[in-house]
């Protein structure tokens, strides 16, 4: 029954995202619709997903699929994953020659574009409490490091493999390598 509902889930999350950071809200109300991770695990799960290469529906589906179900159960939610892309690309190729030039088309990808904003904002807010707060206190050094990464983003160019893991090493020097217990 686990495989079924891993499958669903992540075709559910497949067919209603435009991929990238626009799947993490839908994976966000899925795993806590199930029980299957909470705000502070997903935080995590998405830390992994971009370190890892390759596409991150594709590691959040299978990090999750083997933390709930083990192997089976990674490679039943990146199937899942999977099947609404497959299945749209074969579709939008056979049609989109006929509709490239529709006034309809256009109208709805001026559209795509802040949906997919809000939905990240939506996540910044989300995982915000969970990155900045923890039990009532701000974290200070939290902050300072988001603070950094997003200059040098912004301001330097840094390319996101190094802010991701210049982030990792302020981590594992602020908070050490594993939580408190």
């Amino acid at each position: 029954m686990i495989f079924i509902k891993l499958f669903l889930s992540f075709m559910k999350i497949g067919f209603t995202s435009f991929g990238g950071m626009s799947m993490i809200p839908l994976i966000l109300e899925e795993m806590q619709t199930h029980g299957w991770m909470s705000a502070k695990d997903l935080a995590n799960l998405v830390a992994i997903a971009e370190m890892t290469p390759g596409p991150l529906g594709i590691n959040c589906a299978t990090f999750t699929g083997t933390q709930t179900a083990g192997i089976g159960g990674g490679l039943i939610a990146v199937l899942g994953v999977l099947t609404p892309t497959l299945t749209l690309t074969l579709a939008v190729a056979i049609f989109f020659e006929r509709f490239k030039e529709s006034s309809v088309m256009r109208t709805v990808m001026r559209f795509v574009k802040p949906v997919c904003v809000a939905m990240l904002l939506s996540v910044l807010v989300k995982l915000g409490g969970e990155t900045f707060f923890a039990e009532g206190s701000v974290l200070p050094f939290s902050i300072l490091i988001s603070c950094l990464m997003l200059a040098l983003i912004m301001k330097f160019k840094w390319s996101v493999p190094k802010v991701i893991g210049l982030s990792a090493v302020l981590g594992v020097v602020f908070y050490g390598v594993l939580p408190m217990l």
